[in-house]
């Protein structure tokens, strides 16, 4: 068991490594094969869940341990309270890998084990943010610059890469435990990409925007001094970046402080200040109060007034989840804000934007839905303030990336203090501001009136792999539940009690 138990830790390892700051992304393809070493001869379901379990303790210990920091001084909590939090946190996201571990290894000895595994990965990481309310950095995710497998993205989303990353893996799990010969024969499904369209590089922009990075403090004490000279700050990096050229659109990034458009008339009066010298809109971000006087975390564009208020909140920074109530106890400054109900597309000239805020980039199944609805660019303001100098921020920008190769759409980014960017329809990073800086700039971008089958049909690989999941565990299984020959030896226990 020893032995299972390292093999475990060592694909939590090697998943940890594939994001930033490491960036090892090569090892994605092999990123599995020890824990499906350790899983294929282990008949204790128990023993099979552990052994999943650990990987996904190191995997969410490794990758998001920003999350600790964030709240002890951000959400207030205090080191114990914070990293207390974050270590209940890891404990409930890895539920998901110990259930990858149990079924995979019921699965690993049939002939359709490799993809069933792959399946079963890719079909539980599309589970994560509607179960644990939180999903950051998929296996598919690692493939951002991987040419080949990044081919998918359009036509399956990120899953259809974890899917192909997960299966390459299990397949060299099976020539590794002699598996007959064809459990590896379904290594030959990697090369589908290489007859998809390849991802269109070279775009042209066509539009340019005016980003402000303002690089306002994410402290707590947002005192009248500060917020008039963040005003300031914007409005001036908001005209420096106009002085290099015309722009279509001025876009500022999600508030750090409480910036309340609708009642402040000196911020209304800022903003016309810039549209008037832009001669085009401001997308701003800004707390708005709905009928019944409850917060709202939203964009806005100006002038025009269409408002988006964010769907998708952040745990802890935005809303209190009921399981971590006694967050609440701990302190009185984590956020309380309602999620917004309904999509909006803003007006730029005659074309249409999607904006979405800070975390909702991690929900890809969401922000299709933008173009869905006709958005021909992406707009995405955010405060990564919180996350310190940590990873965090490269990890958020990795998402960003693969919403636009999903969608072929060319991405905006404005962040208070970066990573300010814009990404085109291929996932390539076409120019960046220096984070920790109040920096600007004029940046180009452009129109796509294209959807793809991922921007139509949505997360259908993921709904079709549960299917094809399902069908696999009652297969394998089937053999133990048929009605025994008189003479014949009784079935076999079922893998599932073994």
């Amino acid at each position: 068991m020893l032995i299972r138990v390292l093999l475990a830790l060592f694909t939590g390892v090697l998943l940890v490594v594939l994001y930033p700051p490491y960036g090892l992304a090569l090892l994605a393809p092999i990123s599995l094969t020890p824990l499906c070493l350790a899983l294929g001869e282990e008949f204790r379901p128990w023993a099979r869940f552990t052994l999943g379990y650990v990987s996904g303790l190191v995997l969410w210990a490794g990758v998001c341990w920003w999350i600790a920091p964030v709240l002890a001084v951000h959400g207030g909590m205090g080191v114990v309270g914070g990293w207390g939090s974050f270590a209940l946190f890891c404990a409930l996201k890895a539920v998901h890998y110990g259930v990858f571990g149990m079924l995979s290894g019921v699965l690993s000895r049939h002939v359709y084990g490799p993809p069933a595994i792959a399946l079963l990965w890719a079909v539980l990481e599309r589970t994560q943010e509607p179960l644990t309310l939180f999903g950051w950095l998929m296996l598919g995710d690692a493939g951002i610059d991987m040419g080949l497998p990044l081919r998918v993205a359009p036509f399956a989303g990120v899953y259809g890469i974890s899917f192909l990353l997960a299966l390459t893996a299990a397949c060299l799990a099976a020539v590794l435990l002699k598996r007959p010969r064809q459990h590896a024969l379904w290594a030959f499904l990697v090369f589908v990409p290489a007859v998809l369209p390849p991802l269109p590089a070279g775009e042209r922009p066509t539009a340019h925007a005016a980003v402000a990075q303002p690089n306002l403090s994410t402290a707590n004490d947002w005192t009248a001094e500060a917020y008039s000279q963040a005003k300031a700050t914007l409005v001036s990096e908001s005209m420096r970046a106009m002085a290099d050229g015309p722009v279509d659109v001025v876009i500022w990034p999600e508030t750090p402080g409480p910036m309340f458009y609708a009642t402040d008339a000196d911020l209304r009066a800022r903003v016309k200040e810039v549209a008037d010298a832009a001669k085009a809109p401001v997308v701003l971000g800004t707390i708005w109060r709905d009928a019944q006087g409850e917060p709202r975390n939203s964009a806005l564009i100006a002038p025009g007034g269409v408002r988006y208020d964010k769907m998708f909140l952040v745990p802890f920074g935005e809303y209190v989840p009921a399981l971590f109530s006694f967050v609440n106890q701990v302190s009185d400054e984590a956020g309380a804000y309602t999620p917004g109900t309904e999509l909006a597309l803003m007006p730029v000239g005659a074309r249409r934007a999607g904006t979405f805020i800070c975390y909702e980039s991690a929900v890809g199944h969401h922000v299709r839905e933008f173009a869905r609805a006709g958005a021909e660019v992406f707009f995405n303001i955010s405060n990564d303030g919180y996350f310190f100098r940590t990873q965090a921020r490269e990890q958020h920008l990795q998402l960003v990336r693969m919403r636009a190769v999903e969608n072929r759409r060319w991405i905006v980014r404005a962040t208070n203090n970066g990573i300010t960017a814009v990404v085109d329809p291929a996932g390539t990073v076409r120019e960046q501001l220096p984070p920790f800086q109040v920096q600007s700039g004029r940046v180009g971008y452009g129109y796509v009136e294209e959807k793809t089958v991922f921007t139509v049909a949505g997360d259908w690989f993921p709904l079709l792999g549960g299917l094809l999941v399902i069908a696999a565990l009652v297969a394998s299984q089937w053999p133990n539940y048929r009605k025994p020959v008189i003479g014949m030896r009784h079935p076999a226990r079922s893998e599932f009690l073994e």
